[in-house]
């Protein structure tokens, strides 16, 4: 079995069926997710690494850069892999006078041209699984979604995701068109969708949980995570890992990194198998340390 493979298969809206460990692509730019990236060969290098190791799942956005991550996807892995799923998304902004800002922009003439844009840059007649990145409060929800609707019946996008939404808000956009994954914050430590993953888990629906080390904050050892790698022979990056990929079956990891040997260690998560006691005992330390 291959590396990623080990962590099993979910079918993304009927027809991509994609392994469940996938790569988030938000790292491989410079320094707080603005610009080029320090190392260029270095980001090519992990992105050609990915493939190496069957992810086939690659979660990206036109803000990431902005736009510097969809090209050095295409740089790196064009002609891209018939099994190869590249999600985007489109709905957040870097403004010119202040880049490290990420304000939210739905509306309709904004997600057309973030749509076309990622089009352009990953050379690619339709994406596979474009994503609202975040609603905005100044545009109408149904709006924004519907723009999104309109993209897919012009056959510019395959499926539709959505990402920091609200169970209500989910349910509001599943009734204007169907929609096939989300994508929220989600780690050991923070359960705030929970209510979004029980709807997801209840449809089949695909749950990217971003974040899933908590930007590395579940790396650094803890008493619990510190003993169960030490039982598994692995990092307490890794069991944070696999407890979100025991945790349901609809829960689709995107971890990230700048560094090959990062992702393979995180790939390697894929072989970890918990126990039923030891994801019980997570979910309680993870409950707690929520408070």
């Amino acid at each position: 079995m291959s590396p990623a493979a080990a962590a099993g298969s979910f079918t993304i809206g009927g027809d991509l069926e994609v392994n469940r460990l996938g790569f988030g692509a938000m790292r491989i730019v410079g320094p707080q997710v603005i610009g080029q990236p320090e190392d260029r060969d270095l980001a090519l290098s992990v992105l050609r690494r990915t493939i190496q190791l069957d992810i086939n799942l690659i979660d990206t956005a036109d803000s990431y850069g902005p736009n510097v991550s969809e090209e050095l996807i295409y740089e790196a892995l064009y002609p891209y892999p018939d099994s190869l799923v590249i999600a985007t998304k489109g709905g957040l902004v870097r403004p010119r006078e202040n880049p490290g800002q990420w304000l939210r922009n739905g509306r309709p003439e904004h997600l057309r041209q973030a749509c076309e844009g990622s089009l352009m840059r990953l050379q690619v007649d339709r994406i596979d699984l474009y994503q609202l990145h975040a609603p905005d409060p100044d545009v109408p929800f149904e709006e924004s979604v519907g723009t999104l609707a309109e993209l897919q019946d012009e056959g510019k996008i395959r499926h539709i995701g959505l990402s920091n939404v609200s169970a209500e808000q989910l349910e509001e956009a599943r009734s204007i068109v169907e929609i096939v994954t989300v994508q929220n914050r989600f780690n050991l430590g923070d359960r705030h969708a929970e209510d979004v993953l029980e709807i997801c888990e209840r449809d089949g629906i695909g749950f990217f949980p971003y974040f899933p080390l908590a930007a590395g904050n579940l790396a650094k050892p803890s008493e619990l995570l510190d003993e169960l790698a030490h039982r598994h022979d692995a990092t307490p990056a890794q069991v944070a890992l696999a407890w979100l990929l025991a945790r349901s079956p609809v829960m689709l990891p995107i971890p990230g990194t700048g560094l090959v040997g990062h992702l393979e260690e995180n790939v390697d998560a894929a072989e970890l198998r918990l126990s039923e006691e030891e994801v019980r005992e997570l979910d309680e330390a993870g409950q707690a340390a929520e408070g």
